[in-house]
């Protein structure tokens, strides 16, 4: 393609992506979705828009927005042939693996002000090219406003000033979890004198240097702790790449974005049990879940001897998910702290069948999905029929019954 060529592309999707804000930004962008022959759907505060004054893309030009916010993700005074290399690296990632994720600066708006970063997944599919954005944010909420019981948060914030251990945050795509990691380690380092690094993919907050309030002569205060931040694909090559390279740069507390294989999880577990706090997600429902889907990682040989290390390191599971509402998204969630020798004993025995570490998470202290989805509708929090639709267990339905009488 020629410079001029290049040139008229990358305006043309500038086009597209300054009309797509100017259109629905005032609506409170999450999602922007692109697909080859079709029109632009955005998903705002309102639900899901269609971004009509733009037409249906044709493929080639989805491939123009695809390769103009992979340049961006270089600094603004990169020149132009490494700008031109990015185009053929998505290309050439398009073509080897179907999929390139990636994520890209802010984008200027119509009133002078830059959107959040965006998270970006570059596709292939039946029509051809398209793409999903994710908008991010810098403003990381506090701990104590996700909506986590109070309990909960105290539990939680003395885990992370452990010396050791290994913490999960799990649920599904959209639950929330990289909004909680990032107030769980924000939290950390404004509080404590701990170095954390992060691998992720990609990087989704940037953490401040400093702690939010200066001091009487307005001087900004660094932080007691700070970050070392990685992305997949620009800093490393791999997660596992990424944490084995961790364990190098001296960390107290180290996040893996994602635990996707085998050898991921057993650095992990290393890690934890080496004298580092080592936090990640699955995509996981529940405690239990999320014990099973861990041993899916292994053959079935080695689950005792992983039962048995994983009742010795493992601080949480916080399984949480957001349910919708008509005042907005409300926060439910199962918690599961190993503090007790009924909750160590329940993991070391768990064999994908046995009721004990089931029992163990209704015990004092921990919070099962379901007790809390009940407490979440009898508060006037949620609906009857969003508590039918969200509940783990099939048998709370009549249970629900009576207690909505008692209720009432």
């Amino acid at each position: 393609m020629t410079t001029q060529g290049t040139s008229q592309s990358q305006a043309q999707a500038h086009y597209i992506m300054s009309e797509i804000f100017a259109v629905a930004g005032q609506n409170s962008i999450s999602d922007i979705q692109i697909r080859s022959g079709n029109w632009v759907y955005c998903h705002t505060k309102r639900g899901l828009e269609i971004i009509k004054r733009l037409g249906e893309l044709p493929a080639d030009v989805v491939m123009n927005v695809v390769e103009y916010l992979y340049g961006r993700q270089e600094a603004e005074s990169v020149g132009a042939s490494a700008k031109l290399q990015n185009t053929r690296d998505v290309q050439q990632r398009l073509f080897d693996d179907k999929v390139a994720d990636f994520s890209t600066e802010g984008f200027p708006l119509p009133d002078g002000s830059i959107s959040g970063r965006m998270r970006v997944q570059a596709h292939l599919s039946t029509s051809g090219p398209g793409l999903t954005c994710r908008i991010l944010s810098d403003d990381i909420a506090d701990l104590n406003t996700l909506g986590l019981a109070p309990d909960t948060t105290r539990a939680v914030c003395e885990f992370m000033k452990r010396r050791q251990g290994f913490g999960l945050v799990t649920g599904q795509t959209g639950s929330g979890k990289s909004t909680t990691l990032a107030a769980i380690l924000d939290w950390l380092r404004m509080n404590h004198p701990r170095h954390i690094v992060t691998v992720e993919d990609p990087i989704e907050y940037r953490y401040s240097r400093f702690l939010p309030q200066p001091d009487g002569e307005g001087n900004q205060i660094p932080s007691p702790g700070f970050m070392t931040q990685q992305e997949v694909g620009k800093h490393v090559s791999s997660y596992k790449q990424g944490l084995k390279d961790a364990l190098r740069k001296a960390p107290h507390v180290i996040l893996i974005g994602e635990i996707r294989d085998r050898e991921t999880m057993e650095i992990a577990i290393e890690a934890a049990q080496t004298g580092h706090v080592v936090i990640s997600t699955l995509h996981t429902n529940g405690a239990v879940k999320t014990l099973s889907r861990i041993l899916e990682f292994f053959p079935q040989a080695q689950h005792k001897s992983l039962l048995g290390r994983m009742s010795e390191i493992l601080m949480f599971i916080l399984s949480q998910g957001l349910i919708p509402t008509e005042n907005g998204r409300v926060l439910n969630y199962e918690f599961l702290q190993n503090n007790s020798s009924a909750v160590r004993s329940g993991i070391s025995s768990y064999d994908g069948a046995a009721k004990s570490l089931e029992d163990a998470i209704r015990h004092s202290g921990n919070i099962e999905w379901d007790a809390n989805l009940r407490n979440l509708l009898n508060m006037g929090k949620i609906s009857h029929t969003a508590f039918q639709m969200n509940r783990m267990n099939e048998e709370e339905g009549e249970e629900l019954l009576f207690i909505r009488g008692k209720a009432s």
